[in-house]
């Protein structure tokens, strides 16, 4: 599948942090295709692995987590209206009026009701209304809704993903099914390279409340070198240029304190020699990504950081450059199969 309709695919799919079972099966069928062995483990992490071809191989582990940010239903109102609280970060000010999925016990069509501004008190006009203000109508009473909803079922944005000039996609939860259809495009470019080293693919869970996925899997999987593939902010008016990357420039490699300074430098000198487009991303502490988990688990795991410049970020639209996710995977790959015995 050309990576463009992959991304549209990906973000489609609904997958809220804390319920990514809703996507796992469709994960795993995704790395079926490329892999030696997947698995599904206890927290819904998808794991995928393509064996070496050496006599000693080591084990890379390259992980994407793939949980998106959504809504949880914190009461149901006898008029029908549900309030609802973030799961994961999500700002208010983005999704009034939006359209949602509730997913009660069957999947429900609802938006997040706004106050006409002609119903706005002169006093209260301009401000950001808040989460705990806001309601989901899904067109019910609350009699109605109590027999389909309960307090705890998950609301995920809907969102169609459209393809817009310039190669770009623009959907909900492309941080980080971005960096999931990278794992992909690493697995199809391995297919075509010779690597000696066990690579484990990994679609990690509840990344958005706190790297839970990628502390499991960095204890279980015993790794000798770890690459996260996450996103980082597009380049946007009035943002700071040092915290935002433009997109369709190519992968953003993180430098900084807790990634390996060793195998940073041997990936962006592969860059430059493969002429494959890149920018260097500055993190000057803790990098907000998977990177955190797999530097500090048993001994300590080496960490490479890729990201995918991506704006609007944690909002319902969010928006990538194709070739950047091509460009990531691209690399990703051809530095693992060229890794020399350290």
């Amino acid at each position: 599948m050309e990576c463009g309709e992959l991304l549209k695919e990906l973000s489609g799919i609904s997958a809220i942090t804390g319920r990514e079972n809703m996507a796992s099966e469709k994960i795993a069928g995704l790395f079926r295709e490329y892999c030696d062995d997947v698995r599904i483990d206890a927290f819904y992490n998808v794991i995928g692995l393509k064996k070496g071809c050496g006599k000693n191989p080591r084990s890379i582990l390259v992980t994407a987590h793939y949980d998106e940010i959504g809504l949880i239903v914190t009461g149901i109102e006898d008029t029908g209206f549900l309030r609802f609280d973030a799961a994961g970060g999500v700002d208010p000010k983005a999704i009034g009026a939006m359209e949602v999925t509730v997913h009660g016990k069957k999947d429900l069509f609802g938006v997040i009701g706004a106050k006409p501004p002609h119903l706005i008190p002169p006093e209260d006009s301009g401000k950001a209304v808040k989460m705990e203000d806001m309601r989901i109508d899904i067109g019910l009473d609350g009699e109605e809704a109590r027999k389909l909803v309960s307090i705890g079922d998950m609301v995920s944005f809907r969102t169609v993903p459209q393809k817009l000039l310039n190669n770009r996609i623009a959907g909900k939860s492309l941080d980080n099914r971005s960096g999931v259809a990278a794992l992909i495009e690493i697995l199809k470019e391995l297919k075509k390279l010779h690597h000696e080293d066990d690579v484990y693919v990994v679609a990690t869970v509840q990344e958005e409340l706190g790297l839970i996925g990628a502390f499991s899997t960095s204890y279980n999987i015993k790794a000798d070198l770890a690459i996260v593939i996450d996103a980082c902010h597009g380049d946007m008016p009035d943002c700071p240029s040092d915290e935002t990357f433009p997109l369709g420039k190519g992968v953003a490699i993180a430098v900084g304190p807790i990634l390996s300074r060793k195998h940073t430098k041997e990936i962006i000198k592969l860059a430059k020699s493969e002429n494959i487009p890149y920018q260097i991303d500055p993190e000057a502490g803790d990098t907000g990504t998977e990177a955190a988990a797999h530097s500090v688990a048993r001994e300590g795991i080496p960490v490479i950081l890729l990201s995918v410049p991506t704006k609007y970020m944690h909002t319902a639209v969010e928006m990538v450059s194709v070739d950047d996710v091509v460009a990531t995977g691209k690399l990703a790959a051809r530095y693992i199969a060229g890794r020399a015995k350290d």
